[in-house]
């Protein structure tokens, strides 16, 4: 009796759902597989597994979001889950932090978060290995070379263009990013820690007053000077950082610039005995420094954020 009331209710289920429903036995379970549907049903159990392997996302586990979800298709459903779930990134590039505040100061405005610098030097510049010519067109490794070469002058393009929209003018930058030079290696020279500040960085800053103590221990005073005119200054790259995706206005610029100059140097003891150097001889010296200004901050103007050491 118990099989012919079982056949009966198997039978009374098959019409109620239709022709586009059939049962799956699995085990002792039973599961219905639409076939009109975007939606693909399986054994309960099995579902429910896939469902403990989803992983929690920003606070909400899967179970929360299929919930939150259940009247959108599956496929978007697995997109928004996949998409929020991978970090931000930006062609190793872009450097940003969202913070966000409480509700009941974001209601009030208390909160403002302001980015003055990223805090490092993106993509530094390096020496590219010269390769002939034959090897450049002839061979694979010379074709990655010259994509990479392309992506390269690319790059620095493009954030060219982005800062002559602001008035950019390559031969003021040069006068300005001159001055900027001498007048920081005066002050670290005269070991000056306090007005220097406002030329650097803060990240700069703590590596140029480590580099102030440590010769303070071992010379009592420098004597720096350099030969004008300067043989010559050129561009080497230029990064553009965004810290904002949804606001491609919010960015710092980076310029890295090689400075090959003349200078004579003379250090001292606490004595005035000359220990190192020689202020009648003059030295030639290449330097790289990188400079960074921020494109969206109202008075921003150029720091020193790096140097470069080949």
């Amino acid at each position: 009796m118990a099989l012919v009331r079982r056949f009966h209710t198997v039978r009374s289920l098959l019409r109620t759902a239709g022709p586009s429903s059939f049962p799956v036995q699995n085990g002792n379970e039973f599961s219905w597989i639409r076939t009109g549907d975007d939606f693909r049903f399986g054994c309960w159990r099995s579902y429910h597994s896939s469902l403990c392997h989803v992983p929690d996302v920003h606070g909400k586990n899967g179970y929360s979001r299929l919930f939150e979800g259940h009247n959108v298709n599956t496929h978007l459903l697995r997109s928004t889950m996949i998409a929020e779930s991978l970090p931000f990134t930006s062609d190793k590039r872009s450097a940003t932090t969202q913070v966000k505040a409480p509700p009941q100061l974001q209601k009030t405005g208390a909160v403002r978060v302001s980015m003055v610098s990223p805090g490092f030097v993106y993509e530094a510049y390096a020496l590219q290995e010269k390769i002939s010519i034959w090897r450049r067109c002839f061979t694979k490794s010379g074709w990655q070379r010259t994509k990479e070469d392309f992506i390269r002058e690319l790059r620095s393009a493009y954030a060219i263009a982005k800062l002559r929209k602001t008035g950019y003018s390559k031969n003021s930058f040069y006068i300005e990013a001159l001055e900027l030079y001498k007048e920081i290696n005066i002050l670290m020279a005269n070991g000056d820690k306090k007005t220097i500040r406002k030329n650097v960085t803060e990240r700069m800053y703590s590596a140029l007053k480590n580099e102030i103590k440590q010769r303070e221990a071992i010379w009592d005073r420098v004597h720096w000077e350099m030969i004008e005119p300067v043989i010559k200054i050129r561009t080497l790259q230029a990064r553009l950082i965004g810290i904002d995706r949804t606001d491609l206005k919010k960015a710092f610029i980076q310029l890295t610039l090689e400075f090959l100059t003349k200078q004579k140097f003379e250090a001292y003891d606490s004595k005035g005995n000359v220990v190192a150097g020689d202020k009648n001889k003059e030295v030639l010296v290449r330097d790289i420094w990188v400079f960074e200004k921020s494109l969206f901050h109202t008075g921003a103007y150029w720091r020193l954020c790096g140097r470069i050491k080949l």
